[in-house]
């Protein structure tokens, strides 16, 4: 291979690398309560967070419905709704946290692929702990136990017809993850090991080992990250400066462990194959994130 190819290969990638990140961009808590057995009349669902009722005040509606919308709501609902709140508890949706603002949907606007009523919640808002409030119009309920979020964004299923409630261990979310980080850099990194003239059945060991203490740390680092806190500005401010330095620590132990094209070969190889592994985690990063929580 020439000099000069790996060396405009460095730097295209690297250019790939310099696209900006703007820090109000970053992921908002959300939950999906997804509705199991639905009812077949229409019904409202509202999470609830503890303070005190604001005596049948709507103003927080204005939070996740425009005039028109708000206008469409059945207020024989909404009442019946606030009037199901227990003793202690207030409607986030429809009475406001009484701290950040937050909106959600009452009424599902979307389903998933099996056709299940999904309701939305986001923003700063968003309690950690909370109760799920549904109240159809015939008059029935449901009120789920207290749950707590764990991680940023996450998913809950309630099946109105057993009347229970269940959440996803978070340990998926963070294997999920994990697996989605590190997998896809073994694959990059292997194949950029082969472009460089090196046998991968005599180089499997150290190239498995090595990766394994670098970048399995890294990417188990970053799952917590992710699952924690979104793929936001904190995100990438620690993904650069780590790549950084596992880049040049795995290049120093290339030209180590890799001897049968000389240092200088291992160390170009070590430094472009964590460029490359790095550009496709920069852009894989937010939509692997995303893919996780729906289905965890």
């Amino acid at each position: 291979m020439k000099k000069r190819s790996v060396l405009w290969c460095v730097l295209a990638l690297t250019a790939l690398l310099t696209v900006p990140v703007r820090a109000d961009t970053g992921p908002k808590p959300q939950l999906i309560v997804r509705v199991e057995n639905s009812p077949e009349e229409l019904y409202y669902l509202d999470l609830l967070t503890e303070g005190e009722q604001t005596d049948g005040e709507k103003e927080a509606l204005s939070w996740s419905y425009s005039e028109e919308e708000r206008a469409a709501l059945d207020e024989g609902l909404l009442d019946a709704l606030l009037a199901a709140v227990p003793e202690g508890y207030r409607a986030c949706t429809v009475e406001g946290t009484g701290g950040a603002p937050m909106w959600g949907e009452l009424a599902a606007e979307h389903t998933d692929s099996a056709g299940n009523p999904l309701h939305t919640f986001s923003y700063a808002g968003l309690p950690e702990s909370y109760r799920i409030l549904l109240v159809t119009k015939s008059g029935e309920s449901y009120l789920s136990p207290v749950l707590t979020r764990s991680v940023l964004q996450s998913s809950v299923t309630v099946d109105f017809a057993a009347g229970t409630v269940s959440a996803p261990p978070a340990a998926l979310g963070y294997v999920l993850q994990f697996l989605a980080t590190f997998l896809p850099t073994l694959l990059i990194e292997g194949a950029v090991l082969a472009a460089f003239g090196y046998s991968l059945r005599k180089s499997w060991r150290p190239f498995l080992l090595l990766n394994l203490v670098t970048q399995g740390a890294l990417a188990a680092f970053f799952a917590a990250t992710a699952l924690g806190s979104g793929v936001s500005w904190l995100y990438f401010f620690l993904f650069f400066p780590a790549e950084v330095l596992i880049a040049l620590v795995e290049a120093a132990a290339y030209t180590r462990l890799l001897p049968a094209h000389g240092p200088r070969r291992a160390f170009a190889y070590g430094l472009t194959a964590n460029i490359c592994s790095a550009a496709l985690g920069f852009f894989l990063a937010e939509p692997v994130w995303r893919w996780v929580v729906s289905i965890s």
